[in-house]
């Protein structure tokens, strides 16, 4: 247990995602000890609710499979059922209804299962929350009720997890713990479609069933910004991708230009890399760019634009930076690489840690070769060739 990656979050993260989880287990049981049995209308609108949205979601990821599609997350298309079932089902069924998350979560192979339960106890207390809001016994379905309820729903959940994020990840962007507006939109249209599901569920629950193509479409438009996430950040160490990186400063360069403000681009290389993947394995090389990625984002400064550029290389647009600024960055994170220990495991299947890895570094300035990336990145690379040629680990300015 103690090698669980749930044991690396910080003190202050871990303490609040034990206590979202211990308290959606609490809430859990409440609601199955206190709610009274089922009726057989009651236990023939969840299996309407449940058996649409699961074959939608089992439709969707056969789907996904036979077209050779990522990995989805539908937690629009969950969010929609349990909205659905919020309003139409009593709590221990709404109970049954968190296990399609759950089950979810369980089938696929997932990295850090400790942020899949969190975001379940995030989202588990976020329903009943709502449930209490809207009338625990029996929930109210007047207009003003179901907005405030659907409010509280999407308000709760987001604040619950994008706290947990935060305190994981304190330098993390808005966009990395909120999400995009098109996520916002597509939660506003997944307890939309959610709260007619319901409605029908309760008077004809047969009718509950045409919510089955727009919940289908909810489900495949849900993936349109893990899509272009994708396509816009690195595989390997979830930084911004050479396109993306290159689109993203051309535009902060055009925008400082107008403003006459300083800006610099920072290139970087680790030294000898293809030692450490010749001496202790790819894998071990993967685990070392993973880790230097995520160094990086914590050491250079809020609003700093890292990207991956291939191989070992590593580049960082830095606004609203005057030549010593530039250094004093670069600076830092060479000692912070230099500081670095990564634990990998070896060709021979032994833990090994890797230490002493370096890197170069080449920095041009706006304020010398002006506001055009290609001019910026020439002189950034001849700057860090001259770092390679004085010995390596070190530090040069254009």
């Amino acid at each position: 247990m103690r090698h669980w990656p749930l044991w690396t979050l910080r003190r202050s993260a871990l303490a609040y995602w034990l206590l979202v989880d211990a308290l959606a287990l609490a809430v859990v049981v409440y609601s199955i000890v206190t709610s009274p049995q089922p009726t057989s209308g009651e236990i023939g609108r969840f299996a309407v609710i449940a058996g649409t949205a699961g074959a939608v979601i089992i439709g969707s990821s056969i789907y996904s499979h036979r077209v050779g599609e990522a990995a989805r997350n539908p937690w629009a298309a969950h969010l929609c059922y349990l909205t659905a079932g919020l309003v139409a089902l009593p709590c221990n069924l709404l109970v049954l209804l968190l296990f399609g998350p759950a089950l979810h979560g369980v089938l696929t192979q997932r990295p850090e299962s400790h942020r899949w339960v969190f975001t379940l106890s995030a989202t588990t207390l976020a329903v009943f929350a709502t449930r209490y809001a809207i009338g625990w016994a029996e929930p109210r379905t007047d207009l003003v009720v179901m907005v405030l309820g659907a409010t509280v729903l999407l308000l709760l959940r987001a604040g619950l997890i994008a706290l947990g994020l935060k305190l994981r990840s304190p330098r993390a962007s808005g966009e990395e713990v909120i999400g995009e507006p098109i996520d916002v939109v597509l939660g506003i249209v997944a307890v939309s479609i959610g709260g007619l599901m319901g409605f029908a569920a309760i008077t004809t629950p047969v009718h509950a069933l045409m919510a089955g193509p727009p919940l289908a479409l909810l489900e495949r438009a849900a993936q349109l910004p893990q899509w272009r996430r994708s396509a816009q950040r690195d595989a390997k160490t979830g930084l911004a991708n050479a396109v993306h990186w290159d689109s993203r400063a051309r535009y902060e360069l055009s925008k400082a230009r107008e403003r006459d403000r300083p800006m610099a681009v920072m290139l970087l290389d680790l030294d000898h890399f293809k030692r450490v993947n010749d001496e202790v394995g790819h894998l071990a090389g993967d685990s070392a760019l993973s880790a230097v990625a995520l160094l990086l984002t914590g050491t250079v400064r809020r609003g700093d634009l890292v990207g991956r550029f291939g191989g070992e290389e590593f580049v960082v647009l830095l606004p609203d930076a005057e030549p010593a600024v530039a250094r004093s960055v670069a600076q830092r994170v060479r000692h912070a690489i230099a500081d670095l220990a990564v634990p990998t495991v070896g060709t021979d299947g032994r833990e090994h840690l890797l230490t002493g890895l370096t890197v170069s570094i080449g920095v041009a300035t706006t304020q010398r070769f002006g506001y055009e990336l290609p001019d910026l990145l020439v002189a950034a690379d001849s700057a860090l060739l001259a770092a390679k040629g004085y010995g390596r680990n070190l530090v040069e300015m254009a």
